[in-house]
């Protein structure tokens, strides 16, 4: 697992610019499949995006990876909480950030710091920056229409990207850090409680007091090691911008903060407070959407936007075999495989298309179709949906892939986001989400619900999957009406472990020859098949 998690890092690194950027696809979390093996344990993933926002003793804290934000309706119910970290130059802002993630041992959090919206600076300011004349700590200096955009679509949920600015040059570089998901967003900066419209996105407001002495050793050390600088450039800037600054912009902002922090990183009383409150807000912001889905909108007609493979003796045949307890594995894999090429052929021709006519070698006129859109894209719901990945591929030349991983919270039942890498500009394509077994649906509306977020189109995205609950169906139609469902059978029940009835077994543990544990469910760690 260590090897391929390194691998999956070393992908990451070359071709994903961050949790939902970059393109190509990740290596199976499992080895790949092959028959006649005899069966593995069940192995636990723990996959991430991007490189780790902050190690501690006790875990790594990641930036993706979170518990639902919407509701059983598919809309958002929750908003991030933001906490707005405020002080001088050099006034430990940071380190108490990252004292306030480690005690809060949550690994939803983003940081996202006020230093990477340093507006671009003219050829003329690039000459005064260079001669340390530029101030650099003038709320001028900041854009403010950008920040305040980001920060709001973060907290409500929406992907972002956050431009990546080059200290040494005073630029931005070309490729810009894309953030998404979080539960907890921290936002720190000099000027955080500069301007009236950031001030409402915070929901807790910290002030960071630090003696102005140990505020000027500490931007020596830095700018110095970190940002190339002289020592005689760094005083200057000091004594001409940076103090003049604190006292005219950013001591007064104290009297808004609700907290204020006396020797930063510290003073772990106040860190303490601050992490009791976090901690309460969280749990009164907490959802429960699995036990929302098994009582709503059930009972009703199977919905329009369904699909089913029409039964035929073929088709009806093969459920007969992958359904059997006693099919051998490689049986199994065979005829699951037939029934996805089946299942993405029906699914393609829900696509749009246009009238095409072309010369037949008999240079006669031939009215054919071909397909009207920008790009085909499959995102697959690890672990299961990537199975379907090779009859996507068959099919569709070039096709671009995706992967979201969802795991079940074994404390709370609920879904939740632990990885994902999806194309770039996936928003302006038609996207084939892959689940092989859906239930009660929670999985695969997670997975739309990141779609969402990332602007693909709802009407833009087919959920194909080779066995759907009724219950599955209902909840991710009544929540997004727009999207096309496609299966190869819909079974009526669901038992009291979301198993479905009579259903197929654990799909992931019967293709990847894995055992399942007693208490196994449809929705059971990574086999997201809700």
């Amino acid at each position: 697992m260590e090897e391929r998690l390194a691998k999956m890092d070393n992908e990451e690194k070359t071709s994903c610019v961050s949790n939902s950027g970059g393109e190509g696809s990740l290596d199976r979390l499992l080895p790949s499949v092959s028959t006649g093996l005899s069966p593995r344990k069940r192995t636990t993933s723990q996959c991430k995006s991007e490189p780790p926002l902050l190690r501690t003793s006790k875990r790594t804290i990641y930036t993706a990876g979170r518990p639902p934000w919407y509701n059983e309706h598919g809309t958002q119910s929750k908003e991030a909480f933001v906490i707005g970290l405020c002080g001088g130059s050099a006034s430990g802002k940071t380190t108490v950030a990252r004292k306030i993630i480690e005690a809060l041992d949550v690994p939803w959090v983003v940081l996202l710091s006020m230093d990477s919206f340093y507006k671009v600076l003219s050829q003329e300011q690039q000459i005064l920056a260079a001669s340390n004349d530029y101030n650099f700590d003038h709320p001028d200096a900041f854009d403010f229409d950008l920040l305040t955009h980001t920060l709001r679509k973060l907290k409500q949920g929406k992907s972002v990207k956050i431009p990546v600015y080059d200290f040494t040059t005073h630029g931005r570089q070309k490729e810009w850090k894309t953030v998404y998901g979080a539960s907890v967003i921290i936002f720190e900066g000099i000027m955080a409680f500069a301007d009236k419209e950031l001030l409402q996105l915070l929901d807790m407001k910290i002030f960071v007091d630090t003696d102005s002495d140990i505020r000027l050793v500490r931007r020596l050390r830095r700018d110095i090691t970190e940002r190339g600088r002289d020592i005689e450039g760094v005083i200057k800037q000091y004594n001409k911008f940076v103090k003049p600054a604190f006292e005219q912009y950013i001591e007064p902002t104290m009297r808004l903060a609700d907290i204020v922090v006396p020797r930063g990183g510290g003073n772990m009383v106040a860190i303490d407070l601050i992490v009791q409150h976090v901690h309460s807000q969280l749990e009164e912001r907490e959802l429960s959407v699995r036990a929302a889905l098994a009582s709503a909108h059930q009972a009703q007609p199977l919905p329009q936007t369904l699909s089913v493979l029409e039964s035929t003796p073929q088709v009806r045949g093969m459920h007969t075999i992958i359904r059997n307890k006693e099919t051998s594995r490689d049986e199994f894999i065979f005829y699951s495989k037939r029934l996805m090429r089946l299942l993405i052929e029906r699914a393609l021709s829900f696509l749009p298309s246009q009238v095409h006519i072309v010369q037949t070698p008999q240079g006669e006129d031939y009215e054919g179709r071909t397909f009207h859109g920008k790009r085909i894209t499959g995102v697959s719901i690890l672990r299961a949906g990537e199975t379907m990945e090779p009859a996507l591929r068959a099919v569709c030349k070039d096709v671009r892939i995706g992967k979201i991983l969802i795991q079940t919270n074994q404390d709370t039942g609920e879904p939740e986001l632990h990885y994902l890498r999806l194309p770039k500009d996936i928003s302006e394509d038609h996207v084939i989400l892959m689940d092989c077994t859906v239930s009660t649906g929670a999985a695969a509306m997670m997975a739309v619900r990141v779609l969402l977020d990332h602007d693909v189109q709802e009407d833009k995205i087919l959920l194909v999957s080779l066995l759907m609950a009724e219950m599955g169906v209902h909840s991710v139609a009544y929540a997004f009406p727009q999207v096309k469902i496609i299966t190869t059978a819909v079974d009526k029940k669901v038992n009291d472990l979301f198993h479905i009835i009579p259903g197929i077994g654990n799909f992931g543990d019967r293709y990847f020859g894995t055992d399942a544990p007693p208490d196994w469910s449809d929705e059971e760690m990574d086999e997201p098949s809700y």
